[in-house]
Formats: C-alpha cells, structure tokens, sequence
C-alpha cells in the first residue's frame, strides 16, 4: 500500500501493547507491516515491558495495522492493546521508524 495523501483524512492513535512484546523482534515486524500497509507513525519499547506505537493513516490503514498488533507475531503474546485516539491538531509523520526505548 502507499502512504497516504496529504488531502485524505487522517487518523491517529496511540496504541500500547501489553504482554510478551519485547526481545521477540515485535518492534522490527511492526515497523516493517506499518511500511507495507503506509502507516506512518513510530514504536518503542517501554521501560514497563509493553511497547507504545503512534499510528498515523486512513481509518482502514489504522485498522490493520491495529488487528497486526493485537495478533502480534508468533514470538509474541500479547494481552492487551490499549487504543487511544489522538484529537487533531497533530504533526503529519512522513514515515515509520523504531524510537529508543522510554
């Protein structure tokens, strides 16, 4: 998929991932799915042993990436996601990247 296009309608969410999400490369299949599907945003490990995730694209972009997190990887376990919804105004992103841990 392609990222999106500047006029279309943007969502953004601040996703975290609770459960068995770090050591298992969840961060780097994130950002590789998040790239395939246009997904513009970041992820990070948190100190806490979730992983935090800003997604930014069209509501069907945001969806699948989002049904990806909750499945997770077969290395993962996740438990939980917790899916909060950014109000605009908000910072375009022009890509997916992997942030240090918080």
């Amino acid at each position: 998929m392609e990222s999106h296009d500047k006029d279309e309608p943007l969502e953004t969410r601040l996703v975290q991932v609770l459960g068995q999400v770090q050591g298992v490369g969840y961060r780097e299949a994130c950002v590789r799915r998040a790239r395939e599907l246009g997904v513009t945003g970041w992820v990070r490990n948190r100190t806490d042993g979730s992983v935090e995730a800003m997604l930014q694209g069209s509501p069907e972009q945001v969806a699948a990436l989002c049904a990806w997190l909750s499945e997770g990887m077969s290395a993962a376990l996740v438990e939980a996601l917790e899916v909060t919804e950014m109000p605009p105004p908000f910072a375009r992103f022009d890509n997916f990247e992997r942030l240090p841990t918080l």
